[in-house]
């Protein structure tokens, strides 16, 4: 009998961008292949990116640079699912003040709304997303026309974002800024809220879609909230360990190694009398204590170990790493911190 793979269950495939896709200028090896595999199999793609400051074919021109199938279609940005919320907020033919990227003043337009310069005289709405060439005036406007009254929506509230140098202010510490000085709080259309989500699924037309991402505050977070299953992938910011430290809300339905995973059967995990099963691996929770029976670089162990400990505490607001101890004794060390 052949066995069936995981993303047979599903009728879509989202994907996040880099630490799944990519990490830096280089694909991740075998994520090409992995995506190129989902037209044979009938399962629609679409990539979902809280990047506001690019187009979407300029998201799919750097795929295809990659050797990832992409169209324009298939991206789905914070900048289009922001615009498509804002519409959903305020009636076609009114003024918003566009604080971000051309990108962003485009998909405005697009949705039927006027995009302003000046908080004078108060716009209906505000929207804001990142673009390197903002500065204090434009924040400036960007306050008085929300302690105006105007609506405002956010694209994502990413606080930080990586560039070459380092760690730069994202999105969201901007957005903080305006929220500090008028008291007010967005609408937010990007990771880890549901719009980008539901906005991708509407368009793409399915119903059953796989949410796959590297990070559990972000993608994992984002398709749980909007009733998703989630697959984390092991290429990118989060680990076996972080996922087993997770908040409730940030667990995910699938551990996989990488996007190759998809086309696997995903194994099966079972519990009785207070062990968990996977593959040739069993966890049981002890108290503060996990009891791993297998190799911590068999993959089903931390299956086994996830399932364990978020059975004994479904409902954990706080990360926090449980003691792991061996089958023989050893006790792991607490490396909980994302790579």
């Amino acid at each position: 009998m052949t066995e069936v793979s995981l993303i047979s269950s599903y009728d879509a495939l989202l994907a996040d961008l880099d630490g799944v896709v990519y990490a830096g200028p280089n694909a991740i090896p075998g994520a090409v292949e992995s995506l190129e595999r989902l037209a044979g199999i009938k399962v629609a793609l679409a990539y979902v990116t809280n990047n506001a400051s690019r187009s979407a074919e300029q998201v799919a021109a750097h795929l295809r640079e990659l050797g990832a199938p992409a169209t324009a279609t298939q991206v789905f940005g914070s900048a289009f699912a922001g615009a498509e919320l804002l519409a959903s907020l305020v009636p076609a033919g009114s003024t918003v003040l566009v604080t971000g990227s051309q990108t962003l003043v485009d998909q405005v337009t697009s949705q039927g709304l006027i995009p302003v310069t000046s908080a004078d005289p108060v716009p209906a709405a505000v929207i804001q997303g990142f673009d390197p060439g903002l500065g204090w005036k434009d924040l400036a406007e960007a306050a008085y026309a929300v302690a105006g009254g105007a609506v405002w929506v956010a694209t994502n509230t990413d606080l930080s974002i990586p560039q070459l140098r380092g760690i730069a202010p994202g999105n969201g510490s901007l957005v903080n800024a305006v929220s500090a000085a008028t008291g007010s709080t967005p609408a937010v259309a990007g990771k880890p809220e549901t719009p980008l989500f539901t906005t991708a699924v509407r368009h793409l037309g399915v119903s059953r879609p796989l949410v796959v991402g590297d990070r559990l505050d972000t993608d994992i977070l984002g398709g749980n909230r909007a009733r998703m299953d989630t697959a984390l992938v092991l290429t990118g910011v989060d680990t076996v360990r972080t996922a087993l430290a997770a908040v409730a809300d940030q667990r995910p339905t699938f551990l996989l190694a990488s996007l190759a995973g998809l086309y696997e059967p995903y194994p099966a995990i079972t519990h009785s009398d207070g062990v968990y099963r996977c593959g040739s691996s069993s966890a049981r929770v002890d108290n503060d204590t996990v009891h791993l029976s297998g190799g911590t670089d068999n993959l089903d162990t931390w299956r086994a170990a996830c399932s364990a400990w978020w059975g004994a505490h479904p409902d954990t607001e706080t990360d926090a790493l449980p003691t792991l101890r061996s089958e023989g004794g050893q006790v792991f060390g607490d490396p909980v911190g994302r790579q």
